[in-house]
This record gives C-alpha cells, sequence and structure tokens, in this order.
C-alpha cells in the first residue's frame, strides 16, 4: 500500500476512535447525571453500621458535583461501631461545608444512626420513627460455667493484664470493669458533644436524656432532636426550599440497589465484617439486640 493510503486510513482510523471516544464521555456524563438542573441527591444509610468507606465515597463525590445543590441522607439504622458513625458524622460535616445537608429518618435511626443525623443542617423525621438511644454499650458473656459442665478448660496466655478484659473463659474482675467504665464514659461524652453541637443544645441538657432512652420522631422533636416531622419526600422539598432551587427538583440516588433481605437488615456490612463486628471487644453506638 502506498504511503499516501497508509496514511488516509491511519488518519480515518484515528477520527473514528476519537469520535467514539467523546460520544463515550459524553454518554457517561450523562448517565451519572452531572449535566443539567439543579439537583437533590440522596445518600443511604441502611442497616448496622460497620464499613462507612462507601459511604463515605458516596458524600464526598457529591461535595464535588456542582449540579447537586443539597444531599438528603436517608438513614434506616439501628446505630452500630463507633469509629464508623463517627467517620460518617465528620464527612457530612465536610459536606455541609459545599452543600445543604438534611438528615431523613426512616423506621429507625438511633444511637449512631442518630450520630450521623447530627451532623446534617436539619433532621427530618417520621411522627413514628425510633430515634435517640444515645449512649455507648459494650457487652460480654461468661462461658466458663457452661465449659465446665462439658469438661472444658480454656487457657489463656497474655502480653499484659488487661490483654483478655471481657474474655469469656473468666470472670471480669472489679479493676476491669472500671476500665471498661471510663472507655464508654469517655466515649459517651464524645456523643454528647456531637448532639450538642449539632442540635444547638447545651452538653449539659443532652446529658439528661443521653441514658440510652429511645424516643418517637414527635417526641424527639418536642426534645429539640429533630427539626420537622416528616416523610422523605418532605425533607427533599425541604433540601430543595433551603438550597434555593425553584420549581420541582430534580432527584438522584447515589449507591447501589439495597433490595434483598440481607441489606434491609445489614446495609452493606459483609458477613465477615458483621462477624468481626460481634466479636472480641466492641464498643457500640446501637441499640440492643437491633435485629430481634
Amino acid at each position: 500500500m502506498a504511503d499516501g493510503a497508509l496514511r488516509n486510513v491511519l488518519a480515518a482510523v484515528g477520527a473514528v476512535f476519537i469520535i467514539i471516544l467523546v460520544l463515550s464521555v459524553i454518554v457517561g456524563v450523562f448517565a451519572s447525571g452531572t449535566i443539567g438542573g439543579d439537583k437533590i441527591a440522596v445518600v443511604e444509610i441502611q442497616g448496622i453500621i460497620g464499613d462507612p468507606a462507601d459511604i463515605n465515597q458516596e458524600l464526598k463525590d457529591l461535595g464535588d458535583r456542582d449540579d447537586v445543590k443539597a444531599v438528603v441522607v436517608r438513614i434506616d439504622s439501628p446505630g452500630g461501631a463507633v469509629g464508623p458513625s463517627q467517620e460518617i458524622h465528620r464527612e457530612i460535616k465536610k459536606l455541609r461545608e459545599k452543600k445543604l445537608v438534611v438528615a431523613s429518618m426512616g423506621s429507625m435511626a438511633a444511637s449512631g444512626g442518630y450520630y450521623a443525623a447530627v451532623a446534617a443542617n436539619k433532621i427530618v423525621a417520621n411522627p413514628g420513627t425510633i430515634t435517640g438511644s444515645i449512649g455507648v454499650i459494650v457487652e460480654f458473656f461468661n462461658a466458663q460455667e457452661l465449659l465446665g459442665k462439658l469438661g472444658l478448660k480454656g487457657y489463656v496466655v497474655k502480653s499484659g493484664k488487661y490483654k483478655d478484659v471481657g474474655s469469656p473463659l473468666r470472670e471480669m474482675s472489679a479493676e476491669e470493669q472500671e476500665l471498661i467504665q471510663a472507655v464508654i464514659d469517655d466515649v459517651n461524652a464524645q456523643f454528647i458533644q456531637a448532639v450538642a453541637e449539632g442540635r444547638g443544645i447545651s452538653p449539659e441538657a443532652v446529658e439528661k436524656i443521653a441514658d440510652g432512652r429511645i424516643f418517637t420522631g414527635a417526641q424527639a422533636k418536642a426534645q429539640g432532636l429533630v427539626d420537622e416531622l416528616g416523610s422523605l419526600s418532605d425533607a427533599i422539598a425541604l433540601g430543595a426550599r433551603l438550597a434555593g432551587i425553584e420549581g420541582e427538583p430534580e432527584v438522584v440516588y447515589t449507591g447501589k440497589p439495597r433490595l434483598s433481605f440481607w441489606k434491609a437488615m445489614f446495609g452493606d456490612t459483609s458477613v465477615d465484617s458483621l462477624t468481626e463486628l460481634f466479636t472480641g471487644l466492641r464498643v457500640m453506638y446501637m441499640m440492643p439486640n437491633p435485629a430481634r
């Protein structure tokens, strides 16, 4: 083939490649919803709060989207581990620096679920939403007598006197109970401070109801823990109004569908991470026995 003909073929192939690339980018942008009018994005927090990586990434991505003017964080959760709950709370606070954020409570937004909610600008709950449960819990069990009946005896080799605190193989000493209680009190104080800052209430006022009690959405509103009573659509409308969106807002949902029984009960927590969550020493912002 002559050099001129070869150059023409290569040029044609290059042009086709560029056209395909441009079309792919355009289709991808439209598919992701980053072109269009002002939008409200909905981020879902469902089930026990374990690994917050996906949710936090969704929140970060929304902070960089110019078309999203407000974010509604939809919460259906009994709470979960302390660290992950605090991470989500922190990411919502960061997002508030860029967007208007409204927390919408579904059937339950308790303990760690409420911890996440208080980072939002406004909180909307259904009248019958179960919320509150401000407090910390850590649970242990002792299998020493059971093992004895089975003719079994456990042995522990440890590097320090407190390394097996909470071991099911023996009774917990009074000194160990004091140690655990000090940890619980410190983490609970962090929860109280987060609620006080998020809701504009004094820590002393929060402390009076930070005994693990639960509230309905209506009761929580009377306590100043919730701003308005309403559904998810009401929360979306509130976000649109506060963000200055005129007319009916376009709503986009982030993340993957959560339709299975496992997703409905435990959110994005895998079997392995859930097992890890409930073994060993775990300090939790969670209502006891949430799945029962």
